[in-house]
């Protein structure tokens, strides 16, 4: 910075004090305030600026020096500081970094650092005048100069073969191992592995084998199982593993693994250390802020007084720098052992994975002779195998499951006849890259030559994905994906096999695959590539998942749009005061400003508030406690304990169960919370779950005040009426029902053509009720008439629920074909549509300007309620958690499938994220802590059945609880109590014990 005289410089957020702290001794600064995506702009003044300007070549050059004594005494001390390339004699050679595994760059190598990694090995190897060295390198790779260097100064042999012999593993040997009888070898892993396991035994480690000293470096050390399978009984070579960059001149550490390691029988699965610092060599672990760490996880970073290099175009570097490798390492007890490469750690299925421990355990397999995995695209992991013997690659894959977790099982393994590697022995991913490539083409060139092989390979690609035996019987044609140990992200990835299959996208298909059966999956697949061929019929025996004409007549009694009201209500005088909580901090607030104004509790503060752009009505900054009262004496409260202890007890708060109660089956469902204005003791939760049951539970005790069965499994979480007087919710079995709130009696049930997920909305201005289907279409429903008021046509299945906007009166649909639509309430007639070209699992969120949705492609989108996309917000995961606003509308808080919980600002700026231990699929709820109410909380759940309460401005987490079964429910905060379900078949309540700020 200082050699160009920069001006400007960009800072992100997070690096402003280590910015500050490096450079306040070498410049002044003006920090701007204009910021963009976490980014700070600073304009730079250089406290000396001739000093600066001395850097550049042709100023030094002519410029005239007018206090030569100062001049020296400054040329003395900067010398003392820094290397200059200029000086004389400096530089012992210019070589070019290959890139393999990092950015490629030229790299100026003074005397002064490589000497040292010279004078060291000659000591270490015990190098003797008998000593036969063989230049494994080449010259553009810089081990070559310790090869070559060591072996010239110690009086030594130095072997150089034909480039036409290194390529011919077993020849090599010969020339070796028989006819030079070499005894120094330091190579690759790679190179190593091109000679055979059972080359490698026979004559390379034999037990008289010339070879006294074997050095492996430049790549992840074998396993030490591999490495003792490969030794012959009776071998004595010497083994070492060597570690170093390019950009510090060849080796930085050694470490020579112990003989007792080596001739030990017992299986070793402990990596190999990377040991001891070579002469000169400073190296150091440091975390992400860039502290040294001395126990745990960090980067390696080398260096040394002398052991520096001028990177690129560098004129001058300070003595002792230190340079980043781009390898991370853990720290135990002062030994470091290698994790990978900076570009080795992916994520996965939202969880993080070094590709170089997949290839370590199939490199242990015994079938497998030598292996390498890539991350191709950055989609897919495959897994390259040249094979001992011919095998069987459902054996492997059965294998490495025993041994990897499912998010480090290859998508695809492919066999080769060997490892293609580069000029400088290290494995060549870009030419694997292209054997893949095409392996794929040549496996798509003929792989769909009628309707019966695609049947298989659809059968395959079902079985695959499910982790179903390939050698287990044909895939039943009626089979569901959902139904057969299928979920909505392994829908989404076998979207992706089958279209990548067919060479096409084939459009509605993830409805298909979501909702219907295999045989239905493959008839989509022929309709749209294959027009001409013909449909596999169904047999007559065989029976659909729904058939919607068939339900039973007490259910389709309600398909009358103009029956008679069983039970006559009195809307116009009856007053019914209630707040309604819902997933994602909704509030519905009807008639309980009229009501509660009239009889002296409501709060003036709180007036204007009860006006808001979320689904329903939300009362922004309301104080639960200010509407009805203080909370319950917490002596009446039956606390539970036997579910389970929280797993990390923050100070100051505690989740503790206060009741569960058991539906028969997994709860997917998020609960309704309904607190009636004059009584609030009578609160109750309603909630329903896959056993067909919708219950009603009173919500300070637990006890179950009525349960309804209804006619399939429920999802769908329900909603209240405008009157309060009926509870709403959808069905597998594609039916609406509308249940009276104090019974659950059925008073109508409206039938759409296919499951509802769907959770519906009501408009607190008509009344009227809004709901999705799995058969594309979106519903107003009239309760009281019982009638639908409009059908549309939504161009894709509606799985999320929909979203109203009072101001403008907009209602917002999304589908999984991709598409967000507006819509008029009162006509169903489109607004705008945009399409986002992924699969919308999440809900719209509206506020006052905008309405945001997350996106299976990990992206968080923003628009006004004009249809403009204002900004998009990118987590590396898909999106199916739905966004929660902040009361004052400032942040917006939604889950990804990456494992994180996000907080953005209405402009799209990422506020804080913080890391769960499981995906995020559930929508977090933003509530007052009830012991302090000027403090905001979040609560937000993972898919491992972990309850996370943070601080909603920082992030910070205050208490974890973890539930005994998976969670997809969103919870639901009132007062102190967080209301949940849990696949383990309950529904649980828990209290927030603590909490208190004096």
């Amino acid at each position: 910075m200082k050699k160009c005289n920069l001006k400007y410089i960009l800072v992100e957020k997070q690096q402003i004090n280590k910015f500050k702290s490096s450079y306040e001794t070498l410049l002044n600064y003006d920090t701007f305030t204009i910021e963009h995506n976490d980014l700070v702009l600073f304009r730079l003044y250089w406290k000396n600026v001739e000093e600066s300007l001395m850097l550049n070549d042709r100023k030094e050059k002519y410029e005239k020096v007018t206090d030569s004594t100062s001049s020296e005494n400054s040329k003395e001390e900067k010398s003392e500081e820094h290397l200059d390339v200029r000086l004389k004699h400096c530089l012992a050679y210019v070589l070019h970094t290959s890139g393999t595994t990092g950015i490629p760059k030229i790299v100026r190598v003074p005397h002064a650092c490589i000497v040292p990694n010279i004078q060291h090995f000659r000591v270490l190897f015990e190098i003797t005048q008998e000593d036969v060295l063989f230049l494994a390198s080449p010259l553009t790779f810089d081990p070559s100069v310790v090869e070559i260097f060591v072996a010239l100064s110690s009086g030594a042999s130095l072997l150089i073969v034909p480039t036409s012999v290194k390529v011919l593993p077993s020849k090599l040997a010969t020339v070796l191992f028989s006819h030079h009888r070499v005894t120094i070898l330091q190579a690759t892993p790679t190179l190593l592995r091109r000679f055979g396991s059972q080359l490698i035994k026979s004559t390379v480690l034999s037990a008289s084998t010339s070879l006294r000293v074997l050095a492996l470096g430049g790549e992840a050390f074998p396993s030490l199982t591999i490495l003792k399978s490969w030794r012959e009984l009776g071998n004595r070579t010497q083994i070492f593993n060597i570690y170093g960059i390019t950009e510090v001149s060849s080796w930085a550490t050694f470490y020579r693994i112990p003989e007792k390691v080596l001739n030990s029988t017992l299986k070793c699965e402990l990596p190999v250390q990377l040991g001891f610092p070579l002469h000169g060599t400073v190296v150091e672990v440091r975390d992400t802020d860039g502290f040294m760490i001395q126990e745990g996880n960090g980067q390696v970073f080398l260096g040394g007084r002398n052991r520096v290099c001028f990177l690129d175009g560098e004129m001058t570097v300070p003595l002792g720098t230190m340079r980043a490798t781009g390898d991370f390492v853990t720290v135990k007890n002062g030994e470091i052992f290698f994790l990978g490469r900076k570009d080795s750690q992916i994520k996965r299925h939202g969880k993080r994975l070094n590709i170089d421990l997949v290839q370590q355990v199939a490199e242990g397999l015994q079938q497998v002779e030598s292996c390498a995995v890539t991350w191709y695209n950055q989609e897919k992991l495959i897994l390259f195998l040249v094979s001992k013997k011919e095998l069987v690659k459902d054996y492997i894959f059965k294998e490495l499951e025993k041994h990897l977790p499912n998010h480090a099982i290859p998508d695809e393994l492919v066999l080769i006849e060997s490892l293609p590697f580069t000029s400088h022995g290290k494995i060549d991913f870009s030419e694997l890259n292209k054997i893949y490539l095409n392996y794929t083409n040549l496996k798509f060139e003929y792989k769909l030559n009628g309707k019966e092989e695609l049947w298989g390979k659809l059968q395959h690609l079902w079985k695959s994905i499910l982790n179903l035996s390939e050698d287990s019987s044909k895939i039943p044609d009626e089979s569901v994906f959902l139904n057969s140990g299928g979920d909505s992200l392994k829908s989404i990835r076998l979207l992706s096999e089958i279209e990548k299959l067919v060479g096409t996208s084939v459009p509605g298909l993830l409805e298909i695959i979501l909702s219907s059966s295999i045989l239905e999956i493959y008839n989509h697949i022929l309709q749209t590539v294959f027009p001409d061929e013909d449909l596999i019929t169904f047999s007559k025996n065989y029976v659909m998942k729904r058939k919607f004409n068939d339900v039973s007549q007490e259910e389709t009694s309600g398909k009358s749009l103009h029956q008679k009201f069983v039970m006559p209500l009195n809307l116009d005088t009856e007053i019914n005061a209630f707040i309604a909580l819902s997933r994602g901090s909704q509030i519905l607030a009807p008639n309980t400003t009229v009501f509660l104004t009239r009889f002296g509790h409501f709060p003036s503060a709180c007036s204007s508030d009860l006006i808001s752009q979320t689904n329903i009505q939300n009362v922004k900054t309301l104080n639960p406690s200010a509407l009805i009262g203080k909370s319950k004496d917490s002596t009446c409260v039956a606390k539970v304990y036997e579910d389970g202890t929280p797993v990390i007890g923050a100070e100051k708060m505690e989740l503790h169960v206060r009741w569960r109660s058991d539906t028969g089956k997994c709860v997917d469902a998020s609960p309704l919370v309904v607190i009636p204005a004059i009584d609030k003791l009578s609160a109750t939760v309603y909630i329903g779950s896959h056993s067909h049951k919708m219950m009603a539970v009173d919500l300070y005790s637990g006890k179950v005040n009525w349960e309804q069965i209804l006619g399939d499994r429920i999802e769908s979480s329900a909603c209240v009426s405008k009157c309060g007087n009926f509870i709403v919710v959808g069905c597998y079995n594609g039916l609406i029902y509308v249940l009276k709130s104090n019974n659950g009696e059925k008073y109508w049930v409206f039938t759409t053509e296919n499951a509802v997920k769907s959770s519906a909305t009501v408009d607190p201005t008509t009344g009227l009720l809004y709901v999705g289907s799995h058969d594309q279409h979106a519903y107003a429903l009239d309760i009281y008439k019982k009638k639908c008021v409009w059908k549309l046509k939504c161009g894709g299945t509606v799985f999320s629920s929909p979203c109203l906007s009072l101001i403008p009166h907009h209602l917002y649909f999304a589908t999984l074909g991709g598409l967000l639509l507006a819509v008029h309430p009162a006509t169903g007639s489109r607004v705008w549509k945009h399409s986002c070209g992924k699969p919308l699992f999440s809900s719209p969120r509206c506020c006052l300007q905008f309405v945001c949705i997350g996106c299976v492609d990990g992206n968080l989108l923003c628009f006004t309620h004009f249809g403009e996309q204002v900004w998009q917000f990118s987590t590396s995961e898909p999106i199916f958690s739905s966004p929660c606003t902040s009361t004052s509308e400032q942040e917006i808080f939604f889950g990804s499938h990456d494992c994180f919980i996000y907080c953005c600002s209405m402009k799209g700026h990422l506020q804080w994220k913080f890391k769960t231990t499981s995906r995020v699929y559930s929508t977090p709820f933003a509530f007052h802590n009830h012991n302090c109410s000027n403090e905001m909380l979040l609560a937000a759940a993972s898919t491992d059945g972990k309850l996370w309460i943070l601080e909603s401005k920082s992030g910070q987490l205050q208490t974890v609880y973890e539930l005994p079964g998976e969670v997809f429910s969103s919870p639901v905060v009132w007062e102190s109590m967080l209301i949940i379900g849990c696949r383990n078949n309950y529904v649980y309540c828990l209290d927030l014990l603590g909490g208190n700020k004096k």
